[in-house]
């Protein structure tokens, strides 16, 4: 069995501190556009079937939940965006909306705002120890021009420097985050890709069940940190 960090880190304390100010300060954060955009459009009814998220989780209901995902669900794993599509499909007769679009977005960083500070809790037993074998199996794979691995960078040089940026342990406690380099709210899958063009080597589709495999065993790496909504990273 692979060994999580010991103790994990979240990206946040690599931060510089005017990045952590900005984080802690509701006004300055500029995250906070796409979750108040996000809690809008869970009280909006959308789809054939008129309803929204709202009319079915009261107050309360979700609290917490977002701490469990990524999981494995019907044979695959999930992860809170999916799911999200999913209840539009199923329960709203909605359209599922767009991979790294504003609106997924700021959906699932609202509903991750519902479990702000719960520990991270991801498990990787029973139906999930096949796919996490495979996510890890791909955090240690070598890859690109470069024929880096995830763990080069993330588990044997957490704290020292390249290309004049601090590497960190590559938590994800905080995805989606809003990202100063993209003036924008990224997943964790679009920050795997932007490892994979750092590393000069072909991006997986978002949403692919190898970037889902992979998300699932990072998300792991981290369980007991805090899940922090909105972050903000470099």
């Amino acid at each position: 069995m692979a060994e999580p960090p010991d103790p994990p880190i979240s990206g946040l304390q690599w931060a510089t501190p005017a990045i952590q100010e900005m984080q802690a300060d509701d006004f300055a954060n500029p995250g906070m556009f796409w979750l108040e955009r996000g809690e809008t459009a869970f009280a909006t009814p959308a789809g054939q079937a008129g309803k929204s998220c709202a009319n079915c989780h009261a107050d309360g209901d979700l609290d917490g939940k977002a701490a469990d995902f990524p999981k494995v669900e019907g044979g695959r794993v999930v992860n809170l965006a999916a799911r999200i599509n999913r209840c539009r499909t199923d329960q709203m007769a909605a359209e599922p909306l767009s991979l790294e679009s504003d609106p997924l977005l700021s959906l699932t960083l609202y509903v991750r705002s519902l479990s702000a500070g719960d520990p991270i809790s991801i498990a990787i037993d029973g139906d999930a120890e096949p796919f996490f074998r495979k996510g890890e199996a791909l955090y240690h794979q070598r890859r690109g021009q470069m024929n880096l691995a995830c763990t080069q960078c993330h588990d044997d040089r957490p704290g020292e420097w390249l290309r004049g940026e601090q590497l960190s342990q590559g938590q994800i406690n905080g995805f989606p985050a809003y990202l100063l380099r993209w003036s924008g709210v990224g997943s964790a899958h679009r920050r795997f890709r932007f490892c994979d063009d750092q590393r000069i080597a072909e991006p997986l589709p978002l949403g692919s069940d190898a970037y889902l495999a992979l998300e699932l065993y990072v998300a792991w790496r981290g369980n007991g940190l805090p899940v922090e909504v909105p972050a903000v990273r470099r």
